[in-house]
């Protein structure tokens, strides 16, 4: 029993890092498995919590000596230095793919290019914007928490659009992750998603429950957005969901701080 017990929690650990790996530019000690890819979703908020506390570090070390606007940059920064602006470049891409593509077809062929164009800079510039002043806007103390919150939660919404929906390439990136994030997956999300949510309802019951409010809103509008035109998801609207629910997260927050 202890030998099966030992062996689930290697395996889990061998997810978690793959998770880390995909998600992330931070060195982890592990080997590329695509087949291990479906399970290794279940993490993808534990990975946001990474992302979160380095961001809000960021922001706290920063607030020491510099005005809120520039703390909050900083922790924008971090977050996209630590992703490798991973999230950032899929929702720039699903702009231009559903801007400038007449057809589910011409909209593919467009998000995988890797030039980016008007509609991709144009709402990459907004998004980066809205999420900027609204970590500024919030007061000090909910920042941290707001940071990783936000981060775990976006993750989550992920997992459930994966869950949910169907891949809408014969082949991708994000193919190696469809069809394998069942039941069990989208509880482990979000339960690990809940942990900082609930401590941030513990500090401002009202304002947290909004954060999660303005993110549902938000998951459900950006896969209405792109699942009426491509069918389906891929790897760039994944993270346009990770993106959007991040920004409704913290709109939400703002809104009833």
């Amino acid at each position: 029993m202890r030998r099966f017990a030992a062996g689930r929690v290697a395996e889990e650990w061998t997810s978690f890092l793959l998770a880390c790996q995909f998600l992330t530019r931070l060195p982890v000690p592990a080997r590329w498995d695509p087949a291990r890819m479906a399970s290794a979703a279940r993490w993808f908020p534990a990975v946001g919590l990474i992302v979160g506390a380095l961001a809000a570090a960021a922001h706290g070390l920063a607030a020491l000596r510099f005005p809120p606007d520039l703390a909050a940059l900083a922790a924008v920064a971090v977050a996209m230095l630590v992703t490798g602006c991973l999230h950032e470049d899929g929702f720039a891409d699903v702009c231009d793919g559903l801007g400038g593509g007449a057809t589910r077809e011409r909209a593919l062929e467009i998000m995988r290019d890797s030039r980016l164009g008007t509609y991709g800079v144009a709402g990459l510039s907004l998004m980066l914007l809205a999420k900027w002043q609204s970590l500024a806007g919030l007061p000090p103390v909910l920042v941290p928490l707001g940071l990783i919150a936000g981060h775990a939660a976006s993750r989550a919404s992920m997992v459930v659009a994966m869950a949910g929906g169907t891949y809408a390439r014969s082949a991708g990136a994000a193919g190696s992750l469809a069809g394998g994030t069942g039941g069990r997956g989208v509880a482990v999300a979000i339960g690990i998603a809940a942990l900082p949510v609930a401590a941030l309802l513990l500090a401002a019951p009202a304002a947290a429950l909004a954060g999660v409010l303005g993110l549902a809103l938000a998951h459900v509008l950006t896969r209405l957005w792109y699942g009426r035109r491509l069918g389906g998801y891929t790897g760039d609207c994944l993270g346009a969901t990770q993106q959007t629910g991040e920004l409704g997260f913290y709109l939400g927050l703002l809104g009833w701080s």
